[in-house]
């Protein structure tokens, strides 16, 4: 399904020096707003994912399941500096007349959520019942969440931080590293670096599956003896190949470089004083062997939040447990939105 585009020529300013001449939001909706527009639940999505809910979250916009578009207007929109529609760094820049590619302005995750609040008002939104984010999706719902309490009536953060933290920045920095380290980074194509962010996706994926979600799903299919072929390096490769197919080094970078700078508590006197602002009633999900965004870390945020409380995925996936536990999220999330 082809996203919708939103359309700005107002200049957007951003929070870091830049502007953007203009402004393009893709985004999809699924079911209908009811007349008293009070069954909105707004999906922030993760890193590479894109405005269509359906097909990077599985079993969720379904009949019966939390994202149920026969009771919900459910809406998603592409981030800024994405590959998928949003404006981005192979839109074109204005004064150039070429794509911006690597001169792509900086961008923070409140940049992204103020280019999520014209699409809402665009849509006729005037309060959102439910804002649920998971990983970097969580990244702009807390960011929402705090900037502006009133407008969210309920929060649901899954796996995700209020502030990226020095471990989660290290991770980042070694993809970049991995990009950086293409000859071809820099160049003024859209399939510049490829090369290199296959190789940062792999490295990626090492920290959202961890050691278990390796060791049960790529062990080999026989005990014979083996020198070379094994099924963990042709699913790092595959992995990397596959991303390359759908994305761009240079989006890639923006996205990265935009995780890094979130922090709630920036200009607000800190994480745990910005974290009081919210009033929405709130629901924190950890995975239980997540090692980007650890359980201990997830029961801290909860502590944190007013009105929160804190529930956990048993899973062997890491952090992709988010994705693939959908029966166990869809449990603990449908009594939360009723």
């Amino acid at each position: 399904m082809e996203p919708l585009i939103f359309h700005s020529s107002t200049p957007f300013s951003l929070e870091r020096g830049g502007v953007l001449p203009s402004l393009e939001i893709a985004y999809h909706t699924y079911g209908k707003m009811n007349p008293e527009g009070d069954n909105v639940v707004w999906v922030c999505h993760a890193l590479t994912a894109n405005s269509e809910v359906a097909d990077w979250w599985p079993h969720t916009v379904e009949s019966g399941r939390f994202l149920d578009p026969s009771r919900h207007f459910v809406v998603c929109a592409n981030i800024l500096g994405s590959h998928y529609g949003t404006t981005g760094p192979l839109h074109t820049n204005p004064a150039t007349g070429e794509p911006w590619y690597a001169d792509f302005p900086k961008l923070t995750m409140h940049d992204v959520i103020r280019a999520h609040r014209l699409l809402a008002d665009h849509l006729g939104i005037r309060k959102i019942k439910v804002l649920i984010g998971s990983s970097v999706g969580g990244f702009q719902a807390v960011e929402w969440a705090v900037s502006e309490p009133e407008f969210i009536d309920r929060l649901v953060l899954i796996a995700t931080a209020a502030k990226a933290t020095p471990w989660q920045i290290a991770i980042d920095q070694t993809q970049r590293m991995a990009i950086l380290a293409d000859q071809t980074y820099g160049e003024k194509r859209p399939d510049a670096a490829l090369a290199g962010m296959a190789a940062a996706r792999a490295i990626g994926l090492l920290t959202y599956r961890g050691p278990e979600g390796y060791n049960l799903t790529q062990q080999e299919l026989d005990s014979a003896p083996r020198y070379e072929g094994f099924r963990a390096c042709t699913y790092q490769s595959y992995q990397g190949e596959k991303l390359c197919r759908r994305f761009d080094a240079y989006s890639y970078m923006a996205i990265l470089d935009t995780f890094d700078t979130h922090d709630v508590g920036r200009g607000r006197g800190g994480v745990a004083e910005a974290l009081k602002c919210i009033t929405a009633r709130t629901l924190v999900v950890g995975i239980t062997t997540d090692l980007i965004f650890t359980p201990e870390e997830m029961r801290e945020l909860s502590a944190q939040i007013p009105e929160s409380s804190y529930h956990e995925i048993a899973s062997p996936f890491g952090h992709d447990g988010f994705l693939v536990e959908h029966e166990q999220l869809n449990q603990i999330l449908m009594s939360f939105l009723v």
